[in-house]
C-alpha cells in the first residue's frame, strides 16, 4: 500500500483522558467535517466502554491496518494494541503506561511498514509514564528516538511546532525549566532548529522562502545589552549566518510586540527561544483549532495542542476541532497535493 492511499495512524493516548472519545466523536462526526480515514491503536474494550458512557451509538471495528480503509464507514477501526483496560476517566491507571506506549510504537511501525501515512497522537499524561520508567521529557523526544530506531540512515532531529490558522511558531527549548533556558541556548541550536523549520516549511508546507521571525531571549530582546547579553551574543550571531545560509531570518524582536495582527503579516513562522514565549500567543489565537506538528522526522506527525483534560474526560463535552484539525493536517502534509 503506498502512503498516499494508507490511512492514518492515531494512537489512543492517555486512556483516562479525552483521547478516546476524541477518536470516537471525530469518527461520528467524519462525514459533517470531512475528515481522512484513519484508525486507533488502543484497547477496543476502552473505547467501547467510553463510546456507552458518553452515549454514543459507535460500532468498534476490529482490524488491521490495512483493512482500515474498509472497515472505516462501518465503525471506528481499532488496531486492539496493550492489555484490555477499564475506563476509568479522569483516575489514572498504572497498568494503562505499558499500552499506552505501545500504541505509540505500533503507529510508527505501521508508517515504517507502509501500512500508515502519518501519525496522530493522542494526549498523553507524561507525569504518569514516568513512574514506570518511561525516559523522554515528551512526544517528541520519544518520536526522535523512535525515528532514529527504525530509519537509522535517515537525520531525525525532532522539533516542536504548534501550527494554527493565524499564527505558526516554533520554540528553540521545549520542556525545561524557565531557570535553565539561558544556559541550554546556543548558536548552533538555534541555527539547527530554524534550519529543520525551514526546511519542513518548504518541503512539507509548500512555502518557497519562508519568513522566519526570531524572537530575543530578554525583555525587548536586551535592549543592546543593558538587559542581558545573550541577545548580542547568540541570537543576533545565530540569525546572520541563517541569512548567510540563504534562510530569509530576521531578528532578534521582543516579543511582546511580535504577535499582533499587523506584526503577523511580516513572517511566516515565529522561532522562540522557549516554550511559553510562543507557546502562550499560539494557544491563545488558536486554541481549539491549532495543532502540534513535529517536524525533522522521517514522517508525519501531529497532535491537538492540549492536553488530557481529566476533568471533562467521559463527560462527551470535550470539543473535536484540534484533533480533527490534526487529523486533516497529518493528510495534507503526507499528501502534498492537498495542501
Amino acid at each position: 500500500m503506498s502512503p498516499k492511499q494508507a490511512p492514518i495512524a492515531v494512537s489512543m493516548g492517555e486512556p483516562a483522558g479525552i483521547g478516546p472519545e476524541l477518536s470516537l466523536l471525530a469518527w461520528w462526526n467524519r462525514k459533517a467535517i470531512k475528515l481522512p480515514c484513519f484508525y486507533v491503536r488502543g484497547d477496543e474494550a476502552l473505547l467501547a466502554a467510553r463510546a456507552k458512557r458518553i452515549g454514543l451509538k459507535a460500532n468498534i471495528v476490529s482490524c488491521e491496518p490495512e483493512d482500515a480503509p474498509g472497515a472505516f464507514q462501518k465503525g471506528l477501526p481499532v488496531v486492539q494494541t496493550g492489555d484490555t483496560l477499564t475506563d476509568t476517566p479522569g483516575i489514572e491507571q498504572e497498568a494503562a503506561a505499558r499500552p499506552v506506549v505501545e500504541a505509540i510504537e505500533g503507529c510508527v511501525e505501521d508508517i515504517r511498514s507502509g501500512r500508515a501515512s502519518a501519525l496522530v497522537t493522542n494526549p498523553i499524561n507524561k507525569a504518569a509514564l514516568y513512574k514506570t520508567g518511561f525516559a523522554f521529557p515528551g512526544h517528541t523526544e520519544f518520536l526522535g528516538a523512535l525515528s532514529r530506531k527504525h530509519w537509522p540512515d535517515t537525520e531525525a532531529k525532532p522539533v516542536m511546532m504548534i501550527a494554527g490558522p493565524d499564527l505558526m511558531v516554533v520554540p528553540v527549548t521545549i520542556h525545561i525549566a524557565i531557570r535553565e533556558v539561558p544556559d541550554a541556548l546556543n548558536q548552533a541550536l538555534i541555527i539547527e532548529t530554524a534550519r529543520i523549520a525551514a526546511t519542513d516549511l518548504k518541503d512539507r508546507f509548500g512555502y518557497t522562502d519562508p519568513r522566519l521571525a526570531v524572537c530575543g531571549l530578554n525583555p525587548h530582546a536586551g535592549e543592546n545589552g543593558s538587559m542581558g547579553n545573550e541577545d548580542e551574543n547568540i541570537v543576533k550571531p545565530a540569525i546572520e549566518t541563517l541569512n548567510a545560509m540563504g534562510i530569509h531570518a530576521t531578528g532578534p524582536h521582543p516579543a511582546d510586540t511580535l504577535f499582533h495582527a499587523e506584526a503577523r503579516k511580516y513572517y511566516d513562522c515565529v522561532l522562540g527561544m522557549y516554550h511559553d514565549q510562543v507557546l502562550i500567543p499560539a494557544k491563545t489565537l488558536g486554541f481549539d483549532d491549532s495543532v502540534n506538528v513535529t517536524l525533522g522526522l522521517p514522517f508525519v506527525r501531529t497532535s491537538p495542542d492540549h492536553g488530557t483534560a481529566y476533568a471533562i474526560a467521559g463527560s462527551g463535552s470535550a470539543r473535536i476541532d484540534s484533533f480533527a484539525a490534526a487529523l486533516r493536517m497529518a493528510s495534507a502534509l503526507s499528501n502534498p497535493h492537498l495542501l
